[in-house]
Protein backbone atom coordinates (compact mmCIF):
# COMPACT_ATOMS: atom_id res chain seq x y z
CA UNK A 1 0.00 0.00 0.00
CA UNK A 2 2.42 2.75 0.82
CA UNK A 3 5.86 2.46 -0.17
CA UNK A 4 8.87 3.30 2.16
CA UNK A 5 11.87 5.59 0.83
CA UNK A 6 14.31 2.37 -0.19
CA UNK A 7 17.59 4.93 1.53
CA UNK A 8 15.57 4.76 4.23
CA UNK A 9 15.93 0.60 4.48
CA UNK A 10 19.51 1.26 5.32
CA UNK A 11 19.55 4.51 6.92
CA UNK A 12 21.59 4.41 9.91
CA UNK A 13 21.47 7.77 11.04
CA UNK A 14 18.39 8.80 13.65
CA UNK A 15 15.40 10.46 12.08
CA UNK A 16 13.13 12.57 14.44
CA UNK A 17 10.14 14.21 13.69
CA UNK A 18 10.46 17.92 15.33
CA UNK A 19 6.51 17.61 15.71
CA UNK A 20 4.09 16.08 18.43
CA UNK A 21 1.36 16.24 16.26
CA UNK A 22 -0.70 13.18 16.50
CA UNK A 23 -1.20 13.27 12.89
CA UNK A 24 2.05 13.17 11.91
CA UNK A 25 3.34 10.95 14.63
CA UNK A 26 0.45 8.47 13.21
CA UNK A 27 1.26 8.80 9.66
CA UNK A 28 4.75 7.93 10.04
CA UNK A 29 3.97 4.75 11.78
CA UNK A 30 1.40 3.99 9.38
CA UNK A 31 4.14 4.45 6.47
CA UNK A 32 6.57 2.28 8.38
CA UNK A 33 9.16 4.76 9.97
CA UNK A 34 10.80 4.49 12.70
CA UNK A 35 11.56 8.11 14.40
CA UNK A 36 11.79 9.40 17.69
CA UNK A 37 8.98 12.83 18.12
CA UNK A 38 10.85 15.81 19.28
CA UNK A 39 8.62 19.04 19.43
CA UNK A 40 10.59 22.08 18.37
CA UNK A 41 9.64 25.07 20.94
CA UNK A 42 9.81 27.81 18.09
CA UNK A 43 7.20 30.74 17.65
CA UNK A 44 5.20 30.07 14.63
CA UNK A 45 5.69 33.14 12.97
CA UNK A 46 6.94 34.46 9.68
CA UNK A 47 7.02 37.44 7.85
CA UNK A 48 6.15 35.69 4.49
CA UNK A 49 2.56 36.15 2.93
CA UNK A 50 2.28 33.63 0.37
CA UNK A 51 0.90 30.78 1.65
CA UNK A 52 3.74 27.98 -0.14
CA UNK A 53 6.48 30.35 1.31
CA UNK A 54 4.55 30.76 4.91
CA UNK A 55 4.32 26.84 5.29
CA UNK A 56 8.10 26.37 4.00
CA UNK A 57 9.90 29.00 6.27
CA UNK A 58 7.83 27.86 9.67
CA UNK A 59 8.53 23.84 8.63
CA UNK A 60 12.78 24.98 8.10
CA UNK A 61 12.44 27.16 11.64
CA UNK A 62 10.75 24.20 13.50
CA UNK A 63 13.39 21.45 12.08
CA UNK A 64 16.52 23.82 12.33
CA UNK A 65 15.92 24.56 15.96
CA UNK A 66 15.74 20.68 16.61
CA UNK A 67 18.35 19.81 14.41
CA UNK A 68 20.43 22.07 16.51
CA UNK A 69 20.18 19.50 19.21
CA UNK A 70 20.43 16.62 17.44
CA UNK A 71 23.08 17.53 14.62
CA UNK A 72 23.53 13.89 13.70
CA UNK A 73 19.86 12.92 12.83
CA UNK A 74 17.75 13.28 10.14
CA UNK A 75 15.33 16.40 11.16
CA UNK A 76 11.60 15.81 9.36
CA UNK A 77 9.44 18.82 10.22
CA UNK A 78 6.20 20.35 8.72
CA UNK A 79 3.65 22.73 8.74
CA UNK A 80 0.04 23.21 7.50
CA UNK A 81 -2.38 26.07 7.00
CA UNK A 82 -5.55 26.32 5.81
CA UNK A 83 -6.28 29.06 2.89
CA UNK A 84 -9.47 30.67 2.57
CA UNK A 85 -9.69 33.73 -0.41
CA UNK A 86 -6.82 35.23 0.77
CA UNK A 87 -7.38 34.85 4.61
CA UNK A 88 -4.93 32.28 6.64
CA UNK A 89 -6.14 29.88 9.21
CA UNK A 90 -3.58 28.23 11.16
CA UNK A 91 -4.87 26.62 15.03
CA UNK A 92 -7.79 28.54 16.52
CA UNK A 93 -6.99 30.08 20.04
CA UNK A 94 -9.68 29.01 21.39
CA UNK A 95 -13.02 27.50 20.67
CA UNK A 96 -14.55 31.32 19.45
CA UNK A 97 -11.95 31.71 17.20
CA UNK A 98 -12.74 27.60 16.16
CA UNK A 99 -16.35 28.72 15.39
CA UNK A 100 -15.66 32.05 13.27
CA UNK A 101 -13.42 29.10 10.95
CA UNK A 102 -15.71 26.80 11.05
CA UNK A 103 -18.65 29.11 9.88
CA UNK A 104 -16.33 30.66 7.14
CA UNK A 105 -15.48 27.01 5.50
CA UNK A 106 -18.57 25.82 5.62
CA UNK A 107 -19.59 25.14 2.37
CA UNK A 108 -16.36 26.12 1.09
CA UNK A 109 -14.00 25.53 -1.62
CA UNK A 110 -10.04 26.38 0.10
CA UNK A 111 -6.41 24.88 -0.16
CA UNK A 112 -4.71 23.60 2.40
CA UNK A 113 -1.03 24.05 2.52
CA UNK A 114 1.72 21.68 3.95
CA UNK A 115 5.89 22.38 4.17
CA UNK A 116 8.39 20.16 4.70
CA UNK A 117 11.65 20.56 5.60
CA UNK A 118 14.06 17.85 5.70
CA UNK A 119 17.71 18.41 7.29
CA UNK A 120 20.94 16.84 8.59
CA UNK A 121 23.96 18.70 8.71
CA UNK A 122 24.69 20.81 6.07
CA UNK A 123 22.14 18.89 3.86
CA UNK A 124 18.36 20.38 3.41
CA UNK A 125 15.16 20.14 1.47
CA UNK A 126 12.24 22.19 1.91
CA UNK A 127 9.34 21.61 -0.11
CA UNK A 128 5.60 22.21 0.03
CA UNK A 129 2.51 20.84 -1.29
CA UNK A 130 -1.40 22.36 -1.85
CA UNK A 131 -4.33 20.44 -1.76
CA UNK A 132 -7.88 21.36 -2.76
CA UNK A 133 -10.95 20.70 -0.43
CA UNK A 134 -14.11 21.04 -1.44
CA UNK A 135 -16.33 21.61 2.17
CA UNK A 136 -20.21 20.64 2.85
CA UNK A 137 -22.66 22.97 3.31
CA UNK A 138 -23.56 21.48 6.64
CA UNK A 139 -27.14 22.64 9.13
CA UNK A 140 -26.39 24.75 12.35
CA UNK A 141 -27.12 21.85 14.64
CA UNK A 142 -23.97 20.11 13.13
CA UNK A 143 -21.78 22.87 13.14
CA UNK A 144 -22.17 23.48 16.48
CA UNK A 145 -20.86 20.13 17.14
CA UNK A 146 -17.30 21.34 15.40
CA UNK A 147 -16.87 24.54 17.27
CA UNK A 148 -13.74 24.11 19.25
CA UNK A 149 -13.64 20.03 18.35
CA UNK A 150 -10.02 20.50 16.63
CA UNK A 151 -8.41 23.44 18.21
CA UNK A 152 -5.12 22.08 17.44
CA UNK A 153 -5.54 21.68 13.97
CA UNK A 154 -5.12 24.53 11.63
CA UNK A 155 -8.82 25.54 9.77
CA UNK A 156 -10.39 23.62 12.86
CA UNK A 157 -11.18 20.87 11.35
CA UNK A 158 -9.77 17.28 10.40
CA UNK A 159 -10.14 15.54 7.10
CA UNK A 160 -9.57 12.50 8.66
CA UNK A 161 -12.11 12.31 11.06
CA UNK A 162 -14.83 10.62 9.46
CA UNK A 163 -17.16 11.74 12.31
CA UNK A 164 -17.28 15.45 11.13
CA UNK A 165 -19.43 14.76 8.09
CA UNK A 166 -17.66 18.11 6.85
CA UNK A 167 -15.21 17.21 3.91
CA UNK A 168 -16.96 16.60 0.38
CA UNK A 169 -13.99 16.10 -1.83
CA UNK A 170 -10.05 16.46 -1.91
CA UNK A 171 -8.41 17.36 -4.38
CA UNK A 172 -4.65 16.04 -4.57
CA UNK A 173 -2.52 14.11 -1.64
CA UNK A 174 -5.38 13.54 1.08
CA UNK A 175 -2.20 13.38 3.69
CA UNK A 176 -1.14 16.68 2.83
CA UNK A 177 -4.55 18.14 4.56
CA UNK A 178 -3.76 15.65 7.35
CA UNK A 179 -0.25 16.84 8.06
CA UNK A 180 2.55 15.42 5.24
CA UNK A 181 2.39 14.65 1.93
CA UNK A 182 3.15 11.23 1.01
CA UNK A 183 3.73 11.44 -2.16
CA UNK A 184 6.11 14.52 -2.53
CA UNK A 185 7.74 13.51 0.96
CA UNK A 186 8.90 9.60 -0.56
CA UNK A 187 10.30 11.52 -3.32
CA UNK A 188 11.90 14.46 -1.57
CA UNK A 189 13.48 11.60 0.61
CA UNK A 190 14.81 9.45 -1.99
CA UNK A 191 16.61 12.56 -3.90
CA UNK A 192 18.02 13.56 -0.84
CA UNK A 193 20.01 10.50 -0.13
CA UNK A 194 20.73 9.44 -4.14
Amino acid sequence: MFKKPSCCTYLNKKIVLASSSPQRISLLKQWGFSFESVPSEIDEQTSFVKPSFMVKDIAYKKGFCVACMYPDALILAADTIVVLNGKVFGKPKNKQESETMIRLLNGSRHSVYTGVAIIQGDKKSVFYDVVHIKMKKIPEYELKQLFGKHTDKAGSYAIQDHDDNFVDKIYGDRYTAVGLPYTKLVKELERFWN
